[in-house]
C-alpha cells in the first residue's frame, strides 16, 4: 500500500525557505512505531500525519513527531496541513477560503486557509491555549554559559529570562540586539543540565530581541530544541503561542487589537515570517492567531503498508 505524501515549506511565500515540514495523508492503520520512523526517515523538524477525525463534523485528526518523539501541538505543523488539506480539496491555484478544525493533542484547533490564484497559500489558527507563565530558577549565568554568550548580553529593556507554555514549554531569552542573537551556539550538553521541566518535558530555548534584518519584524527569534533532535529551528509557531505571553508581560500591550510580525531562521538561510495577532481586553489575552505562509516544494508516495 502506498501512501500519497507532501513536501511544504511553511512560514514563508518562497521555496527553499522558512520551516520543511512533511504532510503524510492516508496515515490510518500505521502504527506508533511507524509514526515515528517515517519521521526519523524525513529527518525534518516535524512531520504531521493525517487521519480521519474522531467528531465527524472536524475536518482531520493530526498528530506531530519531531525525530525522536511526538508533539501535542505545533505552528508549523498546524499551518502546513490546514494549506495541504486545503489544496487537496479545492486545488491548488484556487481562490477560495476553507476553515477547518483540527484535531490535535492539545484539543481542537480552528483553522483558516487562503488559496489565491497565482499567490502563495496563507493559513492561520486560533491558539488552542493562551501562554501560562511557569515558575523557573534557572539563573542568567547558566543559560549565557550554554548558549555562549556573556551574561551581561542577556536581557533587554525590561525584558527578563521567563519559561512560558501553551502545551510545549519554552524557556524565553532576550538578549541586547541582532548581533547577540546571531552569534548565539547552543551547546546541547549544558543546555540540557539547566533546561527547566514544564508540562512533562524539557524547556526549548527561545533565543529573541527586538527589532529584525527585515525592517517589517516587531521581533527577530531563534529557537533550539538539541534534545528532541532539533539543533535549530527555521520556525516555530508554538514558541510564537508561547511568546505572546512574554510580549504582553513586558511591553505592557493595551486593550484592543495588536498585529506583529516575528522573524526566524534568519541565522540559517532558510528565513520565515511568523504573524501573531492578539486580542487583549481587561489587561488580559483573551484571543491569540498565528498564521504564515505555506508552499509545496515536493510530493510522492510511501511504500508503507
Amino acid at each position: 500500500m502506498s501512501r500519497q505524501y507532501a513536501i511544504y515549506d511553511v512560514f514563508s511565500a518562497d521555496r527553499l525557505a522558512g520551516n520543511p515540514l512533511a504532510v503524510v495523508f492516508d496515515s490510518e492503520g500505521l502504527s506508533d512505531a511507524q509514526l515515528q520512523a517515517i519521521a526519523a526517515e524525513f529527518n525534518l523538524s516535524e512531520t504531521v500525519f493525517i487521519l480521519p477525525p474522531d467528531n465527524p463534523a472536524h475536518g482531520a485528526k493530526i498528530r506531530i513527531f519531531v525525530p525522536r518523539r511526538e508533539l501535542p501541538f505545533a505552528g508549523h505543523p498546524t499551518v502546513g496541513a490546514a494549506v495541504a488539506l486545503a489544496e487537496r480539496k479545492a486545488g491548488a491555484g484556487s481562490d477560495i477560503d476553507l476553515m477547518n478544525v483540527l484535531e490535535e493533542g492539545v484539543g481542537p484547533v480552528r483553522t483558516v486557509a487562503r488559496l489565491v490564484s497565482g499567490s502563495p497559500s496563507f493559513a492561520e489558527f486560533d491558539l488552542p491555549q493562551l501562554a501560562s507563565q511557569i515558575e523557573h530558577d534557572v539563573s542568567k549565568e547558566t543559560v549565557a554559559a550554554a548558549l555562549g554568550i556573556d551574561p551581561h548580553e542577556v536581557g533587554f529593556e525590561n525584558h527578563q529570562i521567563t519559561l512560558w507554555s501553551t502545551g510545549v514549554p519554552f524557556l524565553m531569552v532576550p538578549v541586547h540586539d541582532l548581533s547577540v542573537a546571531a552569534k548565539v551556539r547552543c551547546d546541547a550538553a549544558r543546555w540540557e543540565r539547566l533546561a527547566p521541566m514544564a508540562d512533562g518535558q524539557l524547556a526549548d530555548a527561545y533565543v529573541y530581541c527586538r527589532g529584525g534584518v527585515d525592517h517589517e519584524a516587531q521581533f527577530h527569534a531563534r529557537m533550539f530544541a538539541p534534545h528532541v533532535g532539533i539543533p535549530e529551528d527555521p520556525a516555530t509557531g508554538s514558541a510564537v503561542a508561547a511568546f505572546s505571553g512574554a510580549v504582553h508581560q513586558f511591553d505592557e500591550l493595551l486593550d484592543g487589537h495588536h498585529a506583529l510580525l516575528i522573524e526566524q531562521g534568519v541565522e540559517m538561510g532558510r528565513p520565515s515570517k511568523i504573524h501573531l495577532h492578539l486580542e487583549l481586553d481587561g489587561g488580559k489575552i483573551v484571543q491569540g492567531r498565528i498564521g504564515g505562509h505555506a508552499v509545496k516544494v515536493a510530493e510522492g508516495s510511501l511504500l508503507i503498508a
